[in-house]
């Protein structure tokens, strides 16, 4: 029995952070031994919210160092560009026929990434964005894609669409179902919600040691634990948060030090940096050695490239046969 295949992928946004590494990277990497699985590096999605391009080929290689210092094997995941595959693009034109702009108009996630960037004129592309990226999953017939809550709406999308089509043509298209990430967000540094580069709130996969230290002492703490004998509440500070990824062994201590007083802000930060530096050791000494060999990074890139593209051009074979266009 085949395995079944999954697509998913991120926006080249550079290096990538922790929350990254939690809210996606580990879940791909546990899940290429039981999937088919395929990754996108989805560039021409960057044009909804940002028109210079000049940076994105950076981005990628950047980012793609960090996917395989995290554990993808390019041999199980083939990891490509968007923009270098025109199918993509095909595929994209013809399901435009199938939604209607007030069905995307009442996509919930477009609606809170208007709100949250401010956009006062949204752009046709942005409206259909969930579009492009139905056709992303359903160019390669995915069977589920890894997401996150947020992202549920637009694989209903993806599921419409493809319903559509085969109702309308033929079969040729299965319903991906989405596959919720295991562990949720990390908060920022901040305080946030979640990190974000934007808000300088991260702690990258390509910090060194010493970075994760500075950092971590800046993080904001449970406002009302000023001094080391002041009892804590470690449900509302996010640094208990990362100790319960990064230092799951010292949770019971770390949570009975902190409500007592015994366990005073700085001594609890220097734990968790500890347990972040213990986690990422691993990721950046495979990151050092992609880093130097950049040569070869471009190589998989081409080589994955060159794989989906002939799964691409399968599936439009059978697009244009029912569609009667061959």
């Amino acid at each position: 029995m085949s395995k079944k295949r999954i697509l998913s992928g991120m926006r080249p946004t550079g290096k990538l952070h922790i929350g990254h590494l939690v809210g996606a990277l580990e879940n791909w990497v546990e899940l290429q031994d039981k999937y088919e699985n395929y990754h996108l590096i989805a560039d021409y999605h960057v044009l909804t919210t940002d028109l210079k391009t000049d940076s994105v080929y950076e981005n990628t290689i950047h980012m793609l160092i960090d996917w395989l210092a995290a554990g993808l094997d390019p041999v199980k995941s083939p990891m490509f560009r968007q923009s270098q595959i025109k199918e993509h693009t095909e595929l994209f034109l013809i399901f435009t026929m199938l939604i209607t702009s007030a069905r995307l108009e009442r996509n919930p996630t477009v609606k809170d990434q208007v709100r949250d960037l401010h956009i006062e004129n949204i752009t046709f592309g942005h409206l259909g964005y969930p579009v492009l990226q139905a056709a992303d999953i359903l160019l390669y017939r995915g069977n589920a894609v890894p997401v996150g809550e947020d992202q549920v709406p637009h694989i209903e999308i993806a599921r419409e669409i493809g319903r559509r089509f085969n109702n309308v043509y033929d079969e040729v298209f299965p319903e991906p179902e989405p596959m919720l990430t295991k562990f949720a967000r990390l908060p920022g540094l901040d305080g946030s919600a979640k990190m974000s580069k934007s808000l300088n709130n991260t702690i990258l996969l390509a910090d060194d040691s010493e970075t994760v230290n500075q950092k971590l002492r800046k993080a904001v703490t449970d406002p009302l634990k000023v001094r080391k004998n002041d009892p804590g509440r470690p449900e509302v500070c996010l640094v208990f948060t990362y100790h319960k990824k990064f230092n799951p062994e010292l949770v019971d201590e770390i949570e009975k030090g902190c409500r007592s007083g015994e366990l005073g802000c700085v001594e609890c930060k220097l734990k968790c940096a500890e347990g972040i530096n213990n986690y990422l050791d691993p990721i950046r000494e495979k990151r050092n050695y992609y880093e130097q060999n950049i040569s070869e990074v471009k190589e998989i890139l081409l080589d994955g490239e060159k794989r989906a593209k002939k799964e691409a051009e399968e599936t439009m074979h059978l697009v244009r046969e029912k569609m009667k266009l061959g």
